[in-house]
């Protein structure tokens, strides 16, 4: 992938309780796919009122977070060590490998969030308490 330009409008939208392998039930909008990337993972996920993401750690991968919309409940850290943070629009945060992370929404419209993810790699995500 040398360049390329997307709008958000032009990325389709998934519906992941469509796909068993995958346990959140949300939509996505794969930009990552959208563009090509090969180095980078990038999504943006919508959430509607009490939808989240449990509490996981990914073994390789570094996540950087921003919210875009509503009101969310976040859950950081590793095992035995998680922080709680009440975090809303315009908020980033972020997690290294192995390091838990997970988020709920507390609005009642929908709530945005953009994922970032590197190195783009497959990783459906460890218990944060299994980790050594």
């Amino acid at each position: 992938m040398d360049s390329d330009v997307v709008h958000t409008d032009d990325v389709p939208v998934t519906d992941l309780a469509e796909i068993d392998e995958i346990p959140p039930d949300l939509d996505i909008r794969s930009i990552d796919d959208a563009l090509g990337t090969e180095k980078t993972n990038c999504k943006l996920w919508y959430f509607d009122p009490g939808e989240e993401i449990t509490y996981h750690a990914h073994s390789e991968q570094e996540e950087l977070y921003y919210i875009i919309e509503g009101e969310f409940s976040l859950k950081l850290g590793r095992s035995g060590e998680e922080e709680y943070h009440e975090v809303g629009p315009g908020t980033f945060y972020a997690a290294g490998p192995e390091v838990g992370h997970g988020h709920r929404y507390l609005g009642d419209d929908q709530g945005i969030v953009l994922a970032i993810g590197a190195p783009a790699v497959e990783d459906p995500g460890l218990d944060p308490h299994e980790i050594d």
